[in-house]
């Protein structure tokens, strides 16, 4: 095997042919001709790729693989490291989009005559859009340095030409900037644990913010850019600063953010820890967007006692999130406007009162803003958003603060409610964005004379919130939604639930006839795949706005509440229609859902496997009914010590006539109308609980 070979995974075979990790497992003890492991380790090893392709080619299980798979797993499978191929990849692509003539030259070269020639290219470009690297031409990662990426030597470049030339081919016919983009989110996917994400539909919410003050954002600051997610998301700066204290995050935000931005667009990135080395110390900058990292105690507490940027205080120990709130400040024109991602206890913690007190009387904080829980790692919790604002010499304090409550779950379209444990996939991020642009927009506006949206926002007077506590959390000042709505809301969910518990009486199964345990002949779920009955399709990919029907939406049997994301390379998703059945594939429990006309259409969504019957073969309802067993999944389930996965090839049916499958089915379909009854009921009937709670202790409701 050549040296540089590209080597894959059990999970990366996984991937190549559609199947999932148990098949791989299966097949290396069944089949004596699989390629042997060349790396890795006995519990993990690793395969040659091009010796797997030749294997599942010979036995019909791969007919082409795609190119885009192919040149992630020369991605993942690099020599030196999956964030060393990226920074080359990105290096590349750079070059492919600012020079796209002179890749054809350097590309017919072999392969370590390309490598040098290709060196010498890319710092051409990397100097004229970073600037000067440091001496030797590589960056030494300070905050004194020229720039984040530095040039790779050809001895470096030579183990990725092979990838370069892949990627070169992949962009011509997706674009460098969303190759770029489709490569960095699978390395941010595959290792979620390693990097703190802010999601792109925040990142635009943060962004919208600071874009919607009277003077365009022209310079943007992120002093600690992680992924460059929040840069990404501001429209057309005229100049972006990031600081990273990770090398390798640093690098790859330069990257993409270069390829994100045109020339026009200054852009600056450099590496070092931002509180104790800011690279940028005389940058008065006119939006500062930052998700700071939360509950660090070793943040230059210590060194750092007598630095200027206090200016409302000198943080405790514990108090880091307000470091970086001064921090972010103190990079603000009179003026600028900064928006930051915070912890909730920020808001509350008595260590920070004395700084919020100050923050507030000068009028540099202007609004908290809570975030429904999901948001933003960590999932569990609400988190706060603070808008902040520059005082400038001759402008008076704010007298009011702007308190925002955008954590209660919002109702689904099915008439429930949308669990805050839900997480990110349940968040009707529209309905955020709208309810805090509003809210924001209002409060900024001359006489702001919608600025108070009962249950979800309040400009709330400073005097009110000085107090010895000055505990800024909107949850504490503003109603909750429910108590908002009146004694007129709790009437029309007592007589939706009056309503629903008549028609769950009305759908409770009838007697049931015991009988023998049946013996039928079984088949299984793979056997009517490869005999044609029915295909089997997996979801999660694809891009585009239509809905997304998640693992949640199927469990909870709610309308399609994901979303696609908006960019990156085209890929079509799979598309739900009348009649099939999906299940989780996730989580241990027995749980299908047959698709009616009312979700056809939509995306499927991750962790979720379509079963699409052919009608004259399956009913959709006895599929799905004899699917949610409770031996059957137990069989067809593995288990790993953090999560039970389900196959759902392995799931049995039995082999019955069409005519007795739809009787079968009009059983289970009327068993899943009154549990669909039930789950309403359930809902509407805790909704009734906690309201009345609420108007008994408030006063709107009067004890009988």
């Amino acid at each position: 095997m050549p040296e540089n070979s590209t080597e894959v995974t059990a999970a990366g075979i996984a991937r190549l042919a559609g199947v999932g990790r148990a098949a791989v497992s299966n097949w290396r003890r069944r089949h004596a001709d699989f390629p042997k492991p060349v790396g890795g380790t006995e519990t993990s090893p690793s395969f040659a790729l091009s010796e797997v392709e030749r294997w599942l080619r010979d036995q019909g299980k791969l007919a082409e693989v795609p190119l885009r798979e192919r040149v992630w797993q020369q991605v993942a499978g690099h020599p030196a490291g999956a964030v060393p191929a990226l920074v080359h990849t990105g290096c590349a692509l750079l070059l492919l989009r600012t020079s796209p003539k002179t890749w054809p030259e350097i590309a017919a070269a072999p392969d370590e005559r390309m490598a040098d020639v290709l060196s010498l290219a890319l710092d051409k470009v990397l100097t004229a859009r970073f600037g000067p690297a440091a001496e030797g031409g590589r960056a030494v990662h300070t905050a004194d340095d020229g720039r984040a990426v530095h040039t790779p030597s050809g001895t470096e470049l030579l183990p990725s030409v092979p990838l370069l030339r892949a990627v070169a081919e992949l962009a011509a016919g997706t674009g460098a900037g969303e190759t770029f983009e489709f490569l960095l989110g699978r390395q941010l996917d595959a290792n979620p644990r390693q990097y703190t994400l802010t999601p792109p539909e925040l990142a635009e919410l943060m962004a919208a913010l600071v874009e919607a003050g009277e003077r365009p954002a022209r310079a943007v600051l992120d002093p600690a850019a992680g992924t460059g997610a929040l840069l990404r998301a501001v429209a057309g700066p005229a100049a972006l600063y990031a600081q990273e204290t990770d090398p390798d995050l640093a690098a790859l935000t330069a990257l993409r953010l270069a390829l994100h931005t045109d020339t026009g667009c200054a852009l600056a990135a450099r590496t070092a820890d931002t509180l104790r080395a800011d690279a940028f110390p005389q940058l008065a900058a006119d939006a500062v967007l930052c998700h700071p990292p939360f509950n660090e105690r070793n943040w230059g507490h210590d060194e750092l006692a007598y630095d200027p940027r206090w200016e409302y205080g000198f943080p405790a120990r514990t108090e880091s999130e307000l470091a970086w709130v001064q921090h972010a400040l103190a990079h603000l024109r009179e003026g600028g406007t900064a928006v930051l991602l915070m912890p909730p206890a920020a808001a509350s913690r008595r260590s920070g009162r004395r700084i919020r007190a100050d923050l507030l009387r000068r009028g540099a904080l202007r609004a908290v803003i809570a975030l429904p829980a999901g948001a933003a790692p960590p999932y569990g919790i609400p988190l706060h958003l603070w808008v902040l604002r520059k005082p400038g010499s001759g402008t008076h304090p704010s007298p009011e603060l702007l308190l925002v409550d955008t954590a209660e779950p919002a109702e689904t379209p099915s008439g429930g409610q949308a669990s805050a444990a839900g997480g990110r996939d349940r968040l009707d991020w529209q309905a955020v964005h709208g309810a805090v642009l509003d809210a924001w927009q209002s409060f900024e506006s001359p006489g702001r004379p919608a600025a108070d949206r009962p249950g979800t926002g309040r400009a709330v007077p400073v005097i009110e919130l000085l107090d010895d506590d000055v505990d800024l959390a909107p949850a504490r000042h503003l109603p909750p939604p429910a108590a908002a709505g009146g004694p007129g809301e709790l009437i029309r969910v007592r007589e939706r639930l009056a309503e629903t518990l008549g028609r769950t009486g009305a759908l409770t199964p009838p007697a049931v006839t015991l009988s023998d345990p049946a013996h039928w002949p079984l088949t299984t779920v793979g056997e009517l795949a490869r005999a044609g009955a029915l295909q089997l399709r997996t979801g999660g990919s694809g891009t585009g706005p239509g809905p997304v029907l998640t693992e949640h939406d199927v469990l909870g049997s709610t309308a399609p509440s994901g979303s696609l994301p908006a960019d990156g390379p085209s890929e079509e998703p799979v598309l739900v229609e009348p009649g099939d059945v999906v299940v989780p594939v996730l989580g241990g429990g027995s749980a299908a859902r047959v698709i009616d006309d009312a979700t056809a259409g939509a995306a499927l969504g991750r962790n979720l496997q379509l079963l699409r019957p052919d009608p004259a073969a399956l009913d959709p309802w006895f599929l799905a009914g004899f699917l949610r067993g409770t031996a059957n999944n137990r069989q067809a389930s593995s288990y790993a010590s953090t999560a039970t996965r389900l196959d759902a090839r392995r799931l049995q049916l039995p082999r019955l006539p069409l005519a007795e499958q739809q009787r079968y089915g009009e059983r289970f379909r009327a068993l899943a109308e009154f549990e669909d009854a039930l789950r309403l009921a359930g809902r509407l009937g805790g909704q009734l609980v906690q309201g009345m709670y609420d108007g008994l202790t408030d006063g709107t409701v009067a004890p009988k």
